[in-house]
């Protein structure tokens, strides 16, 4: 499986906030287009062109010093996640379906970056 048949691109960065209604406010103030959550919720997706911008208030379960994670589009989520730990590479759990509409999981690289997979569900090829 190379690359170019397995990796789509950067499709979020999400990033870790204390103040949910602070930062929407701030990013539609630079432009960005609120698609999901809001002011009040623990979860926010904002639109700058193609490119989303996830905000976050994972206070509660997140590791010390959480930034976010970066998000790659993969053409299959679960057949990425089952050619990953074939070859040894832990995940933080399997699979599963998220509300705003992504198949994902979470694993750490060797430095301990939190990286999200994803496929829009409904898009496996």
């Amino acid at each position: 499986m190379t690359s170019s048949e397995v990796h789509r691109g950067i499709s979020a960065l999400t990033l870790s906030t204390r103040d949910m209604a602070r930062a929407v406010a701030f990013y539609q103030t630079l432009g960005f287009r609120l698609d999901y959550g809001g002011p009040e919720a623990s979860f926010s997706t904002l639109w700058a062109g193609p490119t989303a911008l996830n905000l976050t208030t994972e206070t509660g379960h997140a590791p010390p010093g959480f930034w976010g994670r970066a998000i790659f589009e993969v053409a299959d989520v679960d057949a990425f996640h089952a050619a990953i730990t074939e070859a040894g590479i832990e995940t933080d759990f399997t699979p599963r379906d998220a509300p705003w509409m992504e198949r994902y999981f979470h694993l750490k690289d060797p430095d301990g970056h939190e990286l999200s997979f994803m496929t829009p569900i409904g898009a496996k090829a």
